[in-house]
């Protein structure tokens, strides 16, 4: 666990997003809690991570994205070296799709 942002306020948000039933649930709390860019980046981010996974280059990523080289180096390092929640997200995604 990161203790860089480990807090009381970071559990409770985080037991508030586990308490969502639905995407329509998750769509209306990250509204108001977000802004529309925010949520943007972080869909963006998710979506750097897949084609990573996938083995495309960054220039594909980027043109396909929309992601800077510094967003898609940064989350590559996170896919290499960090706290493995891209890749936990992910391998369940694609549990899902199967």
């Amino acid at each position: 666990m990161n203790s860089k942002i480990q807090d009381k306020h970071t559990d409770s948000l985080f037991d508030a997003i586990l308490l969502l039933k639905n995407r329509e649930e998750c769509y209306k709390f990250f509204e108001d809690i977000s802004t529309i860019s925010e949520i943007k980046a972080l869909a963006q981010r998710l979506e750097v991570a897949k084609m990573l996974r996938d083995r495309k280059t960054y220039t594909d990523i980027s043109e396909q994205t929309g992601a800077s080289t510094a967003t898609i180096s940064r989350v590559n390092r996170c896919l290499v070296y960090g706290a493995d929640g891209y890749n936990l997200v992910l391998d369940r995604l694609e549990e899902k799709d199967k």
